[in-house]
């Protein structure tokens, strides 16, 4: 929202570049999951891509239905994963995170990504 003094009057998008049709300022991108294509990775493991950037950069939703696992193992190369619980419980092979949690994986670290009673993950890669 756009304050402005007294007496003033609001500029438009001809006289002011930084008010946008909609609010929306350069280099915005979004997009709705369920608009994302679905992709199986594996067999009950399906990816949403959500947005792609430079260097590989990339955030995706990640759907595990009940009782499957990653085939093989999962490691984070290049860069680091940040991962957030949306729905369900997600096991990384060692312990349960329920919705709600974060995981930060640091490059080079690995996990065997699965659950029991399905799952949906906000996945980003700020390096590819």
């Amino acid at each position: 929202m756009t304050k402005q003094k007294p007496g003033t009057a609001q500029k438009t998008q001809a006289e002011d570049p930084s008010v946008r049709a909609g609010g929306q300022l350069p280099g915005y991108v979004w997009s709705a999951a369920h608009d994302a294509p679905t992709h199986e990775i594996f067999p009950g493991i399906r990816v949403r891509p959500l947005w792609s950037g430079g260097n590989g950069a990339k955030a995706q939703l990640l759907e595990m239905d009940p009782h499957t696992c990653w085939e093989g193992v999962d490691v984070h190369e290049p860069g680091p994963e940040e991962v957030f619980v949306v729905s369900g419980v997600f096991n990384d092979g060692q312990r349960d995170y329920p919705a709600g949690s974060f995981i930060h994986a640091p490059a080079g670290s690995w996990h065997i990504p699965q659950t029991t009673s399905g799952c949906t993950l906000f996945v980003f890669y700020p390096e590819g």
